[in-house]
């Protein structure tokens, strides 16, 4: 049998919602087998009640930490000291954080240095910067939004610029010279340099997400997978040959 990644999962419990575990759970099923889960936190607060059945419930072990202060979390520099810990004396293939706090990106990108994948989980007041530097990331709470920005989500998408680009480059990076570009190749193109997730866009699947934008269209190749095209590639290709058919019928 082949061997499974090995994962530790950390979680800041003053700053991630108990209700989530089982997504969470489920998620890193995908990747290999959940070795180390602790959390985090004062337990004697009882704003961790809620907690306490999950623990039991996933086989998480609590890690205690009282407050030395008002106002400071003693709790993150014992994650921050034990994630380090396991860094340099387990093996463990992925690092798992569920935190919505932005003090964990120093720390993502030491365990990013060290070869080991980061997938963090959160809600969506997490700030960008701790998003960005994990290899991947996953909203645990649904966006905000009113019934008219519901119908406009394909326009809010589309004004994206930031997502719009990363789309293209990795067409871009993958097509073919007629500016195919198979979806999976793409897929692999964006995990590789970011945190991307089209479920944080509210798509199960990435063809869900470019069939949502009319910026590109798609096809299906002769083995049913998806082919993406940024659609500026059909106008450039069609100005292309008609200049070509031009310059052939000066020639003769």
């Amino acid at each position: 049998m082949q061997d499974k990644q090995k994962i530790a999962v950390f979680i800041d419990a003053d700053n991630a919602p108990a209700a989530k575990m089982d997504l969470i759970i489920s998620e890193l099923a995908k990747y290999g087998v959940v070795n180390i889960r602790r959390a985090y936190g004062n337990w004697t607060k009882s704003a961790l009640k809620s907690w306490e059945v999950i623990l039991h419930e996933y086989a998480i072990e609590p890690i205690q930490q009282f407050d030395m202060t008002k106002g400071k979390n003693a709790a993150d520099i014992k994650l921050v000291i034990q994630v380090m810990e396991v860094l340099y004396t387990k093996k463990v293939d992925v690092i798992c954080l569920v935190s919505s706090d932005c003090d964990f990106t120093p720390l993502v990108t030491h365990a990013l240095s060290e070869g080991k994948v980061v997938i963090g989980f959160g809600e969506r007041k997490t700030p960008i910067p701790f998003v960005n530097a994990c290899s991947k990331f996953l909203y645990l709470d649904e966006p905000k939004s009113t019934a008219p920005e519901k119908i406009n989500e394909k326009k809010n998408i589309k004004s994206d610029t930031r997502l719009i680009s990363l789309l293209r480059q990795a067409i871009e990076a993958n097509e073919d010279e007629d500016g195919w570009a198979m979806l999976g190749p793409i897929g692999s193109h964006i995990s590789n340099q970011t945190s991307f997730d089209q479920r944080n866009y509210g798509f199960a699947k990435l063809s869900g997400l470019f069939k949502s934008i009319d910026l590109f269209e798609m096809k299906k190749s002769g083995g049913n997978q998806y082919l993406v095209r940024d659609k500026r590639k059909k106008t450039i290709s069609a100005t292309e040959k008609a200049l070509s058919k031009k310059l052939n019928s000066a020639d003769v």
